[in-house]
């Protein structure tokens, strides 16, 4: 294989089109008014608006009715279902323990327990909320919700 020289470096064919060179001439194609046409806002220099903007007529994202909504509290708040506290060891079970067993995300200030799955052994739930349907199985198992105190809620 022939060694590579810098002198004999060149971009790959069409990689590089050539500019088009506008004003020089009524033959070229581009001469006079540049490929800008006669008049308005988009012939002079300087003239353009913002993305969006339609000419002071009210533009189309500000016509059209927002929809949606992302909540703030969203990253705060975890799930958990019924189930995963069959993993757990500990029969008292709190945020820390939940975050301790990877079982919710670090970041959790609340947590929810929902209905999902059965829960096989009975367990003492301190400052988690409970769905109906979750509070009922619990107790079912002889299981004991303590509800959120106020100094966790501020």
């Amino acid at each position: 294989m022939p060694e590579m020289r810098l002198n004999a470096l060149h971009p790959s064919p069409g990689s590089h089109p050539k500019h088009k060179r506008v004003g020089r001439g009524s033959g070229s194609g581009t001469g006079k008014t540049c490929g800008r046409g006669h008049k308005g806002q988009r012939s002079r220099s300087g003239g353009y608006h913002k993305v969006g903007f339609e000419g002071g007529q009210m533009p189309l994202q500000r016509r059209l009715p927002k929809i949606g909504f992302r909540s703030r509290k969203r990253g705060e708040t975890a799930e958990l279902r019924l189930h995963e506290l069959n993993k757990l060891d500990q029969d008292i079970i709190d945020i820390d323990v939940l975050k301790a067993a990877n079982l919710v995300p670090a970041s959790a200030k609340r947590v929810k327990l929902i209905v999902s799955g059965t829960l096989g052994k009975a367990v003492v739930l301190k400052g988690i909320a409970v769905s109906k349907g979750a509070k009922s199985a619990v107790e079912a198992v002889g299981g004991r919700i303590q509800p959120v105190s106020d100094e966790a809620n501020s």
